[in-house]
């Protein structure tokens, strides 16, 4: 490890390995990361626990920033399957596009995504927050039970299916909606929320115009699975 500055130290991957990297970041002597070199990496900075600052120089694969608790995590590349897996809190942070299962099962904390992102974005939301600067593909928000996303591009087929309490947020088109998913109202509260998530994604600017918020539409439940009886069987 070299330190570069007060506060701050760089790993690099391509000398020393992620369990090394996890390690330090588990029992951290710097407020600040840089890691170099991540090259497709799996589990990097997973596990975090901590208000640290991490910045990844590079794509990295499977479960990065997985279970992240109060770090800052930017990627400045791509990411794999599962980035942001069951995060707590913090924020994570993709420059670039990322996989299947972003933002799996995550309980709180805010996952941004600036480009698109695969299938099954956000499968059993529990709490958190995802922001899409780009597209989503198919079965987005899937079983999602609380937290909310935002997609600033299109949104695939499935769209929320077997939802229960979470709110979508859909910029562009829509492929299908899922099971139990509709079209709702979006007032006041929910035009605040939209606005305050852009700004905390750094879409201030977007977020502050009129025009920018009006082409948004809001998707959630219509909590028939709710009191699901055997006379329903046939509308799934």
């Amino acid at each position: 490890m070299e330190t570069l500055k007060q506060g701050t130290a760089e790993i690099d991957l391509a000398v020393q390995s992620v369990r090394e990297l996890n390690a330090e970041l588990h029992a951290p002597n710097a407020q600040r990361y840089v890691v170099r070199h991540p090259r497709g990496a799996h589990a990097v900075a997973a596990g975090v626990n901590a208000p640290l600052e991490v910045q990844i120089d590079g794509d990295v694969g499977y479960y990065c920033a997985g279970m992240n608790q109060e770090g800052l995590i930017t990627v400045e590349g791509s990411a794999g399957p599962g980035v942001a897996e069951n995060m707590m809190s913090g924020v994570v942070r993709i420059r670039g596009n990322a996989s299947q299962s972003a933002g799996a099962s995550s309980h709180g904390g805010l996952l941004i995504i600036e480009g698109n992102v695969s299938t099954r974005c956000g499968i059993s939301l529990k709490g958190g927050d995802i922001v899409v600067g780009g597209n989503m593909g198919a079965m987005g928000a899937f079983m999602a039970q609380a937290g909310r996303i935002v997609v600033c591009g299109d949104a695939g087929d499935g769209l929320g299916d077997s939802i229960y309490e979470a709110d979508i947020y859909v910029r562009g088109t829509v492929g299908t909606l899922g099971a139990d998913c509709i079209k709702k109202d979006m007032g006041p509260a929910h035009r605040k929320a939209l606005r305050d998530l852009l700004a905390q994604a750094d879409m201030a600017p977007q977020a502050e115009k009129q025009d920018y918020l009006d082409g948004f539409s809001r998707y959630g439940s219509a909590r028939k699975l709710y009191h699901f009886t055997h006379e329903h069987a046939r509308s799934y």
